[in-house]
């Protein structure tokens, strides 16, 4: 029996060996895949010891709750709600973050974009840049949906793009979910993880790219399996 649970817990930590060595990890939790509310927390890494960093937070997702997103964990086959373009959902799982942005320049170690109006991500399916943010100045328009990166409201002054479904990469799906950000806003929203400007702020501040931070996202239950692979 022994030999046999061996060989399905080497079986499964194989499934996640893409996932990098993390010192960093943000976690944001949901009572369930419908609810639009969360908690956010922050851990860091010090040798083997993972300890909380700042007090938690209460954050907004999706309006209508969690889907299975594309990242660094396997989608389960059994997995009932998976995300899709226009679902309102907030991926669930485990994604590595990339740049930070803004409205304008922020002193931070670590990589920050400010970005303009004319800076779209495109959420055209049939666009050849789907899940892309681009300078719309410099190449030749083939959508018809898309985000500004920067508009009169606040919700982009500060935030943090997701690695869902490839953003920026070769290996987008189409209709899988794009342009998923963590930013600033106070209600739901159509996929993004949000919360006052302050917190975002504070976040960014804190985030180092030499401890690979993580985004691990998800209901309690899968949170805790999640983590316990990050773990290992």
């Amino acid at each position: 029996m022994k030999k046999i649970l061996l060989g399905f817990s080497l079986a499964f930590i194989c499934t996640y060996a893409q996932i990098p060595d993390t010192k960093q990890l943000i976690v944001v939790e949901t009572k369930d895949w419908s609810t639009p509310k969360g908690v956010l927390q922050r851990y860091e890494k010090e040798g083997k010891i993972w300890h909380k960093v700042g007090k938690n937070i209460e954050v907004k997702l999706g309006r209508n709750g969690l889907g299975w997103g594309i990242g660094l964990h396997t989608i389960p086959k059994d997995a009932k709600i998976i995300k899709k373009e226009g679902d309102g959902k907030a991926p669930a799982g485990i994604f590595s973050l990339k740049q930070a942005f803004g409205y304008q320049p922020f002193v931070v170690e670590y990589p920050y974009e400010v970005y303009r109006s004319t800076n779209h991500c495109v959420d055209d399916v049939n666009s050849h840049f789907y899940n892309k943010i681009i300078d719309s100045t410099k190449i030749k328009k083939d959508y018809n949906s898309f985000e500004h990166m920067r508009f009169p409201k606040d919700y982009y002054r500060y935030g943090i793009v997701v690695n869902h479904n490839h953003i920026d990469e070769k290996g987008a799906k189409k209709g899988a979910g794009s342009c998923i950000f963590i930013h600033i806003k106070s209600v739901p929203t159509a996929g993004c993880t949000v919360m006052s400007e302050n917190e975002i702020k504070e976040i960014i501040k804190w985030l180092n790219v030499k401890k690979h931070p993580l985004l691990l996202q998800g209901t309690q239950d899968v949170v805790r399996k999640l983590w316990g692979i990050i773990k290992k």
